[in-house]
């Protein structure tokens, strides 16, 4: 089930509220004895958290669960960017769970949110343990929720219709999330090279079927993480950038624009990798400003990257 996008969430008795994580959606699959855990788009996450597999090793036989691989940096903050490094081995993963759609071989996607999360409260936490762990419900004011996001730097919030049901690939509306501080996906379509790999990504999103260009950014990278990104740069490269609003006759107030004699310096590239960033603002119409590169995303499709704000 999908989450609507929105910049005001409701609330009232008819409404529960939860963190927006910054990490990877996936499903956790029992069938026969065996844990399958698995991303969005059907990425198979089970050998790579391979201690999450293992702690849901106890589900009931024929469960089907929803949640998202979290990473915490040292801190206990949620880390987009820990979780993508993970393989480094600094980071400590948790899964949370937030929903279930099969108990016991039973489809209980038509039940209620509220008689969902008891199912989970009842029949699954108490057979797990670390890392495993259930997304809390949030007990307090919208407004407060949203102050204490903002204090701690987190992604934003979440919020369900009680009486929801699990409706699988859906955008209905009845899940909605909201961003509190700024940041999202965008595609990566090309880079500016340097002596050695890329001095910056520049970084578009879809309107309808359409690209369009976004920003240029130099940040938020280490020179061994500019070297395995270089990697799966190179092999998409194409001759051309098919983007809608390019060239722009002048580079904009904040020196973000795109335009013909700049781009003959640019390599062009098949639109397929998924980013994560951070930024301060759109500015400029359809430019952002102060963009900073948090890590790939495995768990989107390009196809599905839009402006969120």
């Amino acid at each position: 089930m999908l989450l609507l996008l929105t910049d005001k969430l409701p609330e009232g008795t008819r409404w529960v509220h939860e963190l927006k994580f910054d990490g990877y959606r996936a499903v956790a699959v029992k069938s026969g004895g065996r844990v399958q855990l698995r991303s969005r788009n059907d990425n198979d996450f089970s050998v790579r958290y391979a201690d999450i597999v293992d702690a849901l090793a106890k589900l009931p036989d024929e469960t089907v669960v929803d949640g998202e691989v979290v990473a915490v940096d040292e801190s206990g903050r949620p880390s987009f960017n820990a979780l993508q490094n993970y393989s480094s081995g600094t980071a400590t993963l948790y899964f949370y769970i937030f929903d279930i759609l099969i108990l016991g071989g039973r489809d209980v996607m038509g039940e209620p949110l509220t008689k969902r999360r008891d199912l989970l409260d009842r029949r699954v936490f108490p057979k797990l343990s670390e890392p495993i762990r259930s997304s809390p419900l949030l007990e307090a004011s919208l407004t407060d929720l949203i102050q204490s996001v903002k204090a701690q730097a987190l992604e934003g919030l979440v919020a369900k219709r009680a009486d929801s049901k699990y409706e699988s690939g859906q955008r209905s509306g009845a899940w909605m999330k909201m961003r509190v501080n700024q940041g999202q996906e965008l595609v990566i379509a090309g880079y500016t090279p340097s002596d050695k790999n890329f001095d910056a990504l520049i970084i578009v999103y879809y309107e309808n079927d359409k690209l369009i260009y976004a920003a240029r950014t130099r940040n938020g990278f280490t020179p061994a993480s500019r070297v395995e990104l270089f990697k799966k740069l190179r092999p998409l490269e194409i001759k051309e950038g098919p983007f809608v609003n390019l060239p722009e006759a002048t580079s904009g107030h904040w020196g973000a624009g795109l335009t013909a004699k700049k781009m003959a310096d640019c390599r062009w590239l098949q639109p397929r990798l998924v980013g994560q960033f951070e930024f301060v603002e759109w500015a400029d119409v359809n430019h952002l400003r102060h963009t900073k590169f948090v890590g790939l995303r495995e768990d989107k499709q390009a196809s599905e990257v839009r402006r969120e704000i």
